[in-house]
């Protein structure tokens, strides 16, 4: 494993780009007032075509964060070397602010869940997906961060997710992709306290911070993506600043994508609590 710099710091405001919004962020006329966008790795990761074209004019304009959802970083046969060698180019091309993932699991052998799959907080877990990060870092030749997810089931007998991530930040060099949301979904689901969670992380390690809304299931919050940020997320949003301090802030829209203004208005809402929450 390499010693590579560390993520590099910015507390930038931004948008998650999507195709609902394209001609939005294309249209020479006009600068959407964002400090940086970020978009789906997996979405660009092949060479030429119109979506990357789409990228290298948007990238022109703002800085972007690349943040995949399949590297698997927690499966156990390790990482697909193709998948690091096109996201290798990609990051090459384009000069992201960030390369991110998620801390789960979506894939073993030729199975693929399409889905973020939680892992379980042991050593023998916390092992592998330091062997993998390392791979990951050492074939893209940056640190990466890496994102809390959302979970519907917990493993008894674990170390706590924060200790995990604590842990795997130190043995790796990596980052961390604070999602809010997730916070706020698990402390419900799992039954602890939000300000644990952030108490628990290396506050330092922080590098950007993900906003984003969530669902009532029948018994469960359900991480949908799909709302505009709730009272909990901007709360615990407030907490989190006043111990990670100015990091990059996105917010996050998956489904029931809104016109752009309203999510501008959000983001806008995340500047001034920022500014409140300055010395």
């Amino acid at each position: 494993m390499q010693a590579l710099p560390s993520p590099p710091q910015f507390s930038g405001f931004g948008l998650g780009l999507r195709r609902e919004h394209y001609r939005d962020f294309l249209d020479s006329e006009v600068k959407v007032e964002v400090d940086f966008v970020e978009v789906i790795s997996e979405n660009f990761m092949v060479d030429g075509g119109q979506p990357r074209d789409n990228l290298r004019r948007v990238r022109e304009r703002h800085p972007v964060a690349l943040h995949g959802v399949s590297m698997s970083i927690g499966s156990s046969d390790g990482l697909r070397p193709d998948y690091l060698h096109r996201l290798k180019r990609l990051a090459d091309e384009i000069d992201p602010l960030y390369v991110s993932d998620h801390l789960s699991w979506s894939r073993i052998g030729d199975f693929n869940a399409h889905d973020l799959l939680p892992l379980p907080y042991t050593e023998e877990a916390l092992h592998l997906v330091c062997a993998n990060i390392g791979r990951a870092q050492d074939a893209l030749g940056r640190a990466m961060l890496f994102e809390n997810p959302s979970s519907y089931l917990h493993f008894s007998g674990t170390m706590s997710e924060w200790d995990f991530m604590a842990e795997m930040c130190r043995r790796t060099g990596c980052g961390l992709l604070l999602d809010v949301n997730n916070v706020v979904v698990n402390a419900v689901n799992h039954g602890f306290d939000p300000l644990a969670f952030l108490d628990g992380i290396p506050a330092g390690q922080v590098r950007q911070i993900h906003l984003a809304g969530h669902s009532q299931g029948r018994d469960l919050l359900i991480d949908t993506h799909d709302s505009p940020v709730p009272g909990a997320v901007w709360e615990l949003y407030r907490a989190a600043l006043a111990r990670c301090g100015p990091v990059a802030t996105m917010v996050e829209r998956d489904a029931a994508i809104p016109p752009l203004a309203e999510l501008l208005a959000e983001l806008a809402t995340a500047r001034r609590l920022a500014a409140e929450a300055r010395p």
